[in-house]
């Protein structure tokens, strides 16, 4: 195959220091699919310091067999920042990140069907004066719409290599490695008028940063570009701030502009645009009439007001059903392997403290951890697939008249889809909520939709509700259907309070892209799904390995005389003392201390109650139903002989497990998203008194009523 000449010249230089580039592009332009074609399995994946917006690192290796940086940068519309994803790419760009070197060359890739608008953040980034590669990716989605783009002629425009592509397929990978190798990869030599009346101001900006910021020129002119556009206003930790000299300036020429009626950010966008418009009419041709396009013939009824909501609940449903029955074979072969591995260690060493820390500490403590993989793996994937498809987008824009009535947008609505899984992977997906408000409001209600780790608490009081032998399907489908509406309708209530009181805010508007439908990248989706599954383990499963070593070694200690019962051993230690001091707090919603011990333990996390009960009881869980744990519920006695776990006091204790914050993990990511203690302390508090209130409300209630 022939390479275009700029290509075809491309010829290895004299050892010089490996490349770093930075990867960016709009959101929905195939960026992740790009970055993970050119660096395969060598990627690193953590957080820019100070701010918890994934920071992902990957080599590529170049046609010569030279290693090349890759920084996969937040996918992002303008460096105008107006979110913290956008911010970081806009101070890395920059140079305003300590922590992050300024990358030498950049990578820009553009969806080739949306072009025009595409261009905006590209025509940004030749302003800094920097090698540019630019990308048009989906080629093929672009042909069938009818558009001819022609490369080479844009490639002249804009003084760049422009490389077609379908990041997809691996189409144009080859090409765009050949172009990323070559040492003598040209500056931009694009140019735009920026209007006489901003002029002035650009000019005494760019110098102050020079001088006081210690900017090149070329970079401080789009620094100052970017400076008197008036969405460029969040900040992030870990970005350095403008000198005193600089944003004194910067103020006075806003004042004055103020004072005269200046629009000069409208200015500055518009003639942007104008320049672009230029260029798109140049390389653009739409052949034939412009039609509807098959995405649009599938938007008729994907986002039609009735249909729209039907598709929505089938793709949901089938979520659900999945998360339910297809991780149920994986969860049990875990818990089997896991069990072994206990057994296999009793079987290995002697009786000792030693031996119950492994098995009962660690092996415990991750194993209830690790067992919820499979659902937090098909959840990925589902949701991988609907982003590859572009559906996600449809999803959110048809969420966003039910989010908007409690004072939120549509896109809040994926995190909270993804805390029914996992909260910790929901408070992480507010990352793209521009608002900082509908941000904070999304986190502090995500933890309020059932998780998967409350499903055992669920189950076993299910159980032990419910006479006879085992549980009617439909019985157990029906309460379960019903704690996960409460959690949802407390969600979406507590959003509507805080909109409304706490962090009260103007309605919000969503503006959202809806991409072209398109095969989903299967491979890719695999990957993403296989990369969050692991940092899910890394962050969840360390925290909870140390927090059941400590429950552990509370329960264990100090130590009962010989003869005692595990009963025995549990009522006198530490755990069983907590338990105690406890119980008059939860002796109104029917718990006793035993209760207590439970929910102090599953703060490391919530499914350890289930583990917990059967060390307080004396008995193991088995089978679906729980058996021999919920006989022993079931014998259980107050001091008086009354029986303890009652059909009430089972629902009310799902009641609380519905509102409670129980989730240590939980609050330590809130802690990092919010770089605050405040709003993980506001809300366990918030959290706990509800579930207190309401499982008093029920409880007593029940018991006025002779239940």
């Amino acid at each position: 195959m022939a390479l275009p000449p700029h290509i075809a010249a491309a010829t290895p230089g004299p050892a010089t220091r490996q490349p770093t580039y930075a990867l960016v592009g709009n959101p929905n332009c195939g960026k992740s699919t790009l970055f993970n074609a050119l660096t395969g399995l060598k990627q690193k994946v953590g957080n820019y310091p100070g701010v918890t917006v994934e920071k992902k690192v990957g080599t590529a290796y170049s046609q010569h067999g030279q290693p090349i940086t890759v920084i996969d940068l937040p996918g992002a519309y303008s460096l105008a920042a107006r979110s913290p994803d956008e911010a970081v790419t806009r101070d890395v760009l920059l140079g305003r990140r300590a922590d992050t070197p300024q990358p030498d060359r950049i990578l820009c890739i553009v969806d080739a069907t949306n072009l025009e608008r595409n261009l905006y953040l590209v025509h940004q980034i030749l302003d800094l004066g920097r090698p540019v590669i630019l990308v048009l990716n989906m080629m093929d989605v672009a042909a069938q719409a009818g558009l001819e783009i022609q490369a080479e002629r844009l490639e002249q425009e804009l003084g760049i290599p422009v490389i077609p592509c379908q990041a997809v397929n691996g189409q144009g990978v080859i090409e765009l490695k050949v172009a990323m190798s070559r040492t003598d990869l040209p500056l931009p030599r694009h140019a735009w008028d920026v209007p006489a009346a901003i002029a002035p101001a650009v000019a005494e900006i760019q110098a102050s940063l020079v001088a006081h910021d210690r900017k090149l020129p070329l970079s401080a002119r789009a620094e100052a570009l970017l400076l008197l556009t008036d969405q460029d206003s969040v900040r992030v930790a870990g970005s350095t701030p403008l000198s005193p000299r600089t944003a004194e300036i910067l103020k006075s020429w806003q004042q004055r502009w103020e004072s005269d009626g200046t629009d000069w950010a409208g200015m500055l966008v518009n003639s942007r645009y104008d320049s672009i418009g230029r260029i798109a009419a140049q390389v653009v041709t739409q052949a034939g009439a412009g039609g509807p396009t098959l995405s649009d013939k599938i938007d008729a009824y994907a986002t039609h007001p009735l249909w729209g909501w039907l598709m929505l609940g089938s793709v949901m449903g089938l979520l659900f059903l999945s998360i339910f029955t297809l991780a149920e074979y994986p969860m049990n072969l875990i818990d089997d392997l896991v069990a072994n591995l206990a057994d296999w260690v009793k079987g290995s060493m002697g009786e000792g403290d030693l031996r119950d820390l492994i098995t009962d500490g660690a092996i415990a403590g991750v194993g209830g951890v690790v067992i919820f993989l499979p659902q937090i793996l098909i959840l990925f994937f589902f949701i991988g697939l609907l982003e590859s498809t572009g559906y996600m987008a449809r999803a959110a824009f048809i969420m966003d008249r039910l989010m908007s009535r409690v004072g939120l947008n549509g896109k809040s609505f994926i995190p909270l889809l993804g805390s029914y899984a996992c909260a910790i992977p929901g408070i992480m997906a507010t990352r793209t909520i521009e608002d900082h408000k509908d941000r904070i409001v999304t986190i502090l209600v995500a933890p309020l939709m059932s998780c998967s780790a409350r499903l055992p608490v669920y189950l076993l009081m299910i159980a032990a509700l419910v006479p006879g032998d085992r549980v009617p399907v439909g019985t157990k489908v029906g309460i379960m259907l019903l704690m996960y509406t409460l959690g949802t309708v407390g969600a979406f209530g507590f959003a509507w309070l805080f909109k409304r009181t706490l962090l009260k805010g103007a309605p919000p508007a969503m503006i959202m892209e809806l991409p072209p439908y398109r095969l989903p990248g299967v491979r890719d989706v695999l990957f993403q799904m296989l990369e969050r599954g692991w940092l899910f383990l890394r962050r969840a499963g360390t925290v909870i390995l140390g927090i059941s070593i400590v429950l552990w070694f509370l329960s264990a200690y100090p130590k009962a005389p010989d003869g005692a019962t595990n009963q025995q051993q549990l009522a006198q230690s530490f755990a069983g003392r907590a338990g105690h001091a406890l119980e008059p707090a939860i002796a109104p919603l029917g718990f006793d201390w035993q209760i207590g011990i439970g929910l102090i333990s599953s703060f490391a996390a919530r499914e350890v109650f289930v583990s917990t009960m059967g060390v307080v009881f004396n008995a193991e869980a088995e089978g679906d139903d729980t058996a021999p744990l919920r006989k022993a519920l079931l014998e259980a006695k107050w001091p008086d002989g009354r029986a303890l776990f009652t059909p009430l006091v089972c629902f009310t204790l799902m009641i609380f497990y519905v509102f409670a914050m129980q989730c240590i993990s939980t609050i330590a990511v809130v802690r990092r998203e919010t770089n605050s203690w405040r709003w993980p302390l506001f809300q366990l508090g918030y959290m706990t008194g509800t579930a207190w209130i309401l499982s008093f409300i029920v409880y007593q209630g029940g018991r006025a009523l002779g239940f």
